[in-house]
């Protein structure tokens, strides 16, 4: 069984919806030629179908693309709803997103630091 970690540099989602018929070749195409950025450098770009239960990923990884494919049993990505869109998110934003969150919470929680308060 092959296990790796798969980093990237960067981690971009494609808001609105993306064709889900599209493999590698087409999704690195759409980066290439709609998003304006280079495919073949250690990013992982996100796509996410019309009825928002299944994403891909596309990632380079020095010696040829992963493609990374999640589909939902049950449930919906909240995933951004602005077409032609590339919002480049952080790993927590990440997280969030597979666990079914909003990359963009409503309320952020602030830590208290005991030691820091007058």
């Amino acid at each position: 069984m092959l296990i790796r970690n798969i980093t990237a540099d960067h981690i971009y989602l494609a808001c609105g919806h993306t064709d889900m018929r599209k493999s590698i070749n087409g999704l690195a195409s759409l980066v290439k030629d709609h998003f304006k950025k280079n495919p073949f450098q250690p990013t992982l770009f996100l796509f996410c179908g019309r009825r928002k239960d299944r994403i891909k990923g596309l990632l380079w990884d020095e010696t040829g693309f992963l493609l990374l494919y999640k589909r939902l049993e049950n449930g919906k990505y909240q995933w951004p709803n602005k077409p032609e869109d590339l919002l480049e998110i952080t790993d927590q934003q990440l997280r969030w997103l597979t666990e079914g969150l909003t990359i963009a919470p409503k309320k952020v929680v602030q830590e208290v630091h005991p030691e820091l308060s007058i």
